[in-house]
């Protein structure tokens, strides 16, 4: 006769087999049992490719880094140059600095890092005051440039959904205004120093 107490330690035995996911068979781990980073990155990767492939098909090449926002898709379907793409990312990667600096939240869910989004209580030093006013500066400047445009209004609105909000619809724009998006992005693109410094380099 089997005792209480045997029985229920053959019955924690037997929960604890089958608790949780399996253990995965066929990655490499280090000597403690951690799966190596690399083999993570892979399945990360592979999920993202399967992500991309239900949501935009096989219209565009889902293995690259441009798959990943609306200007870079824009990019991979032909609508835009690469000379108009680096103006759209260098013109996202200057808000970004501005809204990270100032501490608004940053207009769109769709942030790389989503911990960034909520921004903060505002300037804690002298030095990081600055900065957030030389960032200020620059987006009022790069707003003013899209503003004195024709169409500016337009341009400007385009410019920034499309390059800040990255909404998907974007990519099936009217002519008239992929037009707007395009003469930003250009105009972005002298006034920003890209065709200088790719000359340069």
């Amino acid at each position: 006769m089997v005792s209480k107490s045997a029985k229920l330690r053959s019955h924690r035995i037997k929960q604890r087999q089958y608790a949780g996911r399996p253990k995965k068979e066929g990655v490499e781990r280090y000597t403690n049992g951690e799966i190596k980073h690399f083999e993570r990155e892979k399945e990360v990767r592979a999920v993202v490719m399967e992500a991309r492939d239900r949501v935009h098909g096989n219209a565009i090449d889902n293995a690259s880094q441009y798959a990943g926002y609306v200007l870079g898709r824009m990019f991979l379907d032909g609508k835009i140059t690469q000379c108009e793409r680096e103006a759209g990312d260098e013109y996202a990667m200057r808000m970004i600095r501005y809204y990270g600096l100032t501490g608004i939240p940053f207009p769109s869910a769709r942030a790389q890092n989503l911990h960034s989004i909520k921004g903060f209580d505002g300037e804690t030093t002298s030095e990081r005051a600055r900065m957030a006013r030389e960032a200020s500066n620059r987006m009022m400047e790069l707003e003013g440039i899209l503003l004195r445009l024709e169409d500016g209004p337009r341009v400007k609105q385009t410019v920034y959904n499309t390059c800040i909000q990255d909404y998907d619809i974007m990519r099936t724009m009217s002519e008239l205004q992929l037009s707007w998006l395009k003469r930003g992005l250009q105009e972005l693109h002298w006034a920003m120093g890209l065709a200088k410094s790719k000359a340069a380099g």
